[in-house]
């Protein structure tokens, strides 16, 4: 595989250091859904009891496990005399107490703002927001009722709008605390995951071609590389560093009549351009599943006509419109989230969520090789409004 010499040359000595990229990573592309309860972490019987107990719900009617997002991170849905709610525990690697008070901070005062998040339930006899017990940290939520994105235009529209609401909130929040950094942009670490795919795929699924998903993992790290490069060259080194969410995609945002009712999972907030926000957004809500479990049927192209109503409605709600340097950097920035979210969970586990992790790779390299020669009539094409 073709690596640079050093990734250092493409941030400035004042960034901050990068996050690695590991297996705490969560398969997150388009509307996919992890719902399969097979090697999921669980609640056991005792920790439950414990943990409930320092929350003033009332008479609890039901629990029920909630089989979503990470796998690491279990959760359980709550009816009680009180409501209903949602309760998780934070995934390994997600669960330092400063960023989980990022996270925290971040939704409260979306909340004060009424931005439609999940409202925290404090610790009992406390203004807490998270619970610490036995080596791990909790979180309750209210529970949000809604659908998922329907997947279309107007609904990628409604995603954007959000997307620039929330930016427009918290454009000048400051935390004093050390804040989470590093994102899909440059990501410390991808190189050896690509490394380790052959041998992690080929044990899964021992009738696949080492030498051919080695291949893929080779055009796959050269086209990351290069597009990290081209984000560079547009910019984005030098744009400011400002709250996001850092995982804005159909699985984290529930609708109602059209609209987005509920933003979840603050997990990756942290500080870094908007535009890694806006431009996942882009990839997530633009991504075409024909046949959700046969990624070898879906088709190379993303929907632009999607991906062009998202960042309308950004324009419409954000504090500041995209700028042509961010349009320029946004097709090179779309590129390393395709790759990076796809890599990532390969690399750990062999597969995508429930899908064969062979032929999601293959998809994934047929979408770059779509994307790459049409980076410029994309950039033309977004800028018509």
């Amino acid at each position: 595989m073709k690596r640079r010499t050093s990734k250092s040359s493409l941030r400035s000595p004042e960034a901050p250091p990068r996050e690695r990229v590991g297996s705490q990573a969560e398969p997150h592309l388009g509307s996919v859904v992890d719902d399969d309860p097979r090697g999921r972490d669980r609640f056991d019987g005792p920790e439950l009891a414990i943990v409930l107990s320092h929350y003033d719900l009332g008479v609890i009617h039901s629990i029920k496990e909630f089989l979503r997002g990470s796998r690491r991170s279990p959760k359980v849905r709550i009816t009680s005399g009180h409501g209903r709610y949602l309760l998780k525990r934070r995934a390994a690697g997600r669960d330092d107490p400063e960023r989980v008070a990022f996270a925290h901070d971040l939704q409260r005062r979306l909340e004060r703002e009424q931005y439609p998040v999940a409202g925290l339930i404090p610790v009992l006899g406390s203004h807490a927001s998270m619970l610490r017990w036995g080596g791990h940290v909790y979180e309750m939520f209210h529970f949000v009722e809604g659908t998922r994105d329907d997947q279309s235009e107007a609904a990628a529209a409604e995603a954007g709008r959000a997307l620039g609401r929330l930016h427009r909130i918290i454009a000048d929040y400051r935390h004093g605390d050390p804040h989470p950094d590093g994102t899909y942009h440059d990501a410390f670490g991808i190189d050896a995951a690509l490394r380790r795919i052959p041998e992690v795929v080929g044990a899964r699924n021992p009738a696949v071609s080492h030498e051919a998903i080695a291949s893929i993992c080779s055009h796959l790290g050269e086209a990351y590389h290069h597009a990290a490069e081209r984000a560079e060259a547009a910019g984005l080194g030098t744009w400011p560093q400002r709250a996001i969410h850092g995982d804005w995609h159909p699985g984290n945002l529930l609708f109602l009549d059209g609209r987005v009712v509920g933003v979840i999972d603050f997990d990756s907030a942290r500080m870094a351009p908007r535009l890694i926000d806006v431009a996942n957004g882009a990839l997530q809500f633009s991504m075409i599943m024909n046949d959700p479990d046969e990624p070898d049927r879906w088709p190379d192209g993303l929907d632009v006509k999607r991906m062009r109503a998202l960042l309308a409605g950004y324009d419409h709600e954000s504090d500041a419109a995209i700028t042509p340097g961010e349009r320029e950097a946004l097709p090179w920035l779309i590129l390393e989230a395709l790759i990076l979210e796809s890599v990532i969970p390969i690399a750990d586990t062999g597969r995508f969520a429930r899908l064969d992790g062979a032929a999601f790779l293959r998809m994934t390299e047929r979408k770059v090789r779509w994307l790459k020669p049409r980076t410029a009539k994309l950039v033309e094409f977004l800028g018509e409004q």
